[in-house]
Formats: C-alpha cells, sequence, structure tokens
C-alpha cells in the first residue's frame, strides 16, 4: 500500500518543485514505484519532467472539476516506475470552481486514495499558498514535507503551515503526520546559511532530515531541459543529495 506525501510551504522559492521532481525520481530510480501529483497551476513539476501541459487533454484539474479518471490523465516519464499527473494553468480557477462542492475539501482525497495499491509513493507537489488545491492535498495526504531554505526569512511562515496542518489534522485528517522538515539550498560557507540550519535543528530536532541540500547549480539548470538532475547530471551534488534522501525515506517508511 502507497504512501502520500505532500511537499508543502506557502513560501515560494523553497525548492518545493526541484525537491518533488527529483525525490520522485530517486525513488523510482531505487526500484518505487511513484507517481508525482502536480498539484500547481504553475505546472512546473510537470515541464520539469519534460511534458508539453500545452498538448494535454486531461489533466488534474479535470480529475478534480468534471471527475475524469486519473489514468485517463496519468503520464509516463523518462524513468522506469515514474508516473505524472500533470497540472495546468486552469487549476487557479479550481478552487472557485470547488466551493460549492459537497466536502470539497475531500476531492483530491477521493481521486488519490483508490491509487495507493498501485504505488509505492505518491508525492504531491503544493502550490505555495494555502487555498484550498492544498488544504485538498493535506487531506489526501498520509504526510508532509516541509522544505526550508537556509535562508534569512525561512522561519518566517512555517508557524502559519504548521498552524494549517494542525486545523486540518483537527478536522479533515486526524492521520496527517510530518514527514520531516528537508534543508533546502545548503552552502556551508554562508555564516547565514549554519544559524538557519542550527535553528531550525533547534525548534525541530528530530523532525529534521539528515539530508541536506546544497546549492547546486546542475539542480537549477535540469528542469530547463525537462529532466530530473538524476538524468541531466548523475554524478552533481544535487544528484547525491536526492538519492541521499531517497534512501533516508525508505529506511524512515521500512
Amino acid at each position: 500500500m502507497g504512501k502520500i506525501i505532500s511537499l508543502a510551504n506557502q513560501k515560494g522559492g523553497v525548492g518545493k518543485t526541484t525537491t518533488a521532481i527529483n525525490l520522485a525520481a530517486s525513488l523510482a530510480n531505487m526500484g518505487k514505484k511513484v507517481l508525482l501529483v502536480d498539484a500547481d497551476p504553475q505546472a512546473n513539476a510537470s515541464s520539469g519532467m519534460g511534458i508539453d501541459v500545452s498538448t494535454l487533454q486531461y489533466t488534474i484539474y479535470e480529475c478534480l472539476i468534471d471527475g475524469i479518471e486519473p489514468s485517463l490523465a496519468i503520464k509516463n516519464s523518462e524513468i522506469e516506475n515514474l508516473q505524472i499527473l500533470p497540472s495546468h494553468i486552469d487549476l487557479v480557477g479550481a478552487e472557485i470552481e470547488m466551493l460549492d462542492v459537497d466536502e470539497r475539501e475531500k476531492i483530491m482525497q477521493k481521486i488519490l486514495v483508490p491509487l495507493k495499491p498501485q504505488y509505492d509513493f505518491i508525492l504531491i507537489d503544493c502550490s505555495p499558498s494555502l487555498g484550498l488545491i492544498t488544504v485538498n492535498s493535506l487531506t489526501a495526504s498520509d504526510s508532509v514535507i516541509i522544505p526550508v531554505q537556509c535562508e534569512y526569512f525561512a522561519l518566517e511562515g512555517i508557524s502559519k503551515l504548521l498552524n494549517t496542518i494542525k486545523i486540518i489534522k483537527g478536522k479533515l485528517n486526524p492521520t496527517l503526520e510530518i514527514e520531516g522538515f528537508l534543508l533546502t539550498m545548503y552552502d556551508s560557507r554562508l555564516r547565514l546559511a549554519n544559524e538557519v540550519f542550527n535553528e531550525v535543528k533547534k525548534h525541530f530536532d528530530k523532525m529534521v532530515f539528515n539530508t541536506v541540500i546544497n546549492r547546486n547549480v546542475r539542480l537549477s539548470e535540469a528542469p530547463s531541459y525537462g529532466k530530473p538532475v538524476i538524468l541531466y547530471d548523475p554524478e552533481s551534488k544535487g544528484s547525491s543529495n536526492y538519492i541521499e534522501l531517497a534512501e533516508e525515506l525508505v529506511t524512515k517508511n521500512q
């Protein structure tokens, strides 16, 4: 039975989509069956996996709004064992269209939970907001990974996200857990990065992943080629960081 994990942080630019793409690819490379769900209207996880969203007949939008079977929208990737449920800019309007629907916070849950037996991991790349689609993603999830970049405003907004998780746990999804905080964009040469690292460790202790994602040029370049870094430059630091994270996640969930 698969595990559904959201990657969420309402702060943009924290490495959330980078983590979704590269963690999914690294897990699949280990032989795990993975579905990457792009729940962000910007569709960066879809394009970062080489999917041209303008050519798609069905995306997650049609699944949420029109009740289309997810199997019609799911696409294969270049990596064996890794499939994608892509997004589309239409998803921007989905929150308004969902407002009058019964149990509107549970639409994503109804789509994804039946898919759990087919996959080891279902990873959801959430949009950088705490809107209805993100609430849907967290309601559908077993756990959440929170990427935190090693920069000045890193801890700002985490309390808001934690509060949202607490509300969802209380009202919609009592079993939702925090899988871990993931430190991203780490540069050991910067004093500030080390201060943020220590601060997050101090606050969240064992909830922080041992793996840290370093700043890496190859990691930034890979999406423009529509590839995860494991295909773009398997020898890079970014690639080895995400392989390490995948191994840590699998070990944790054995």
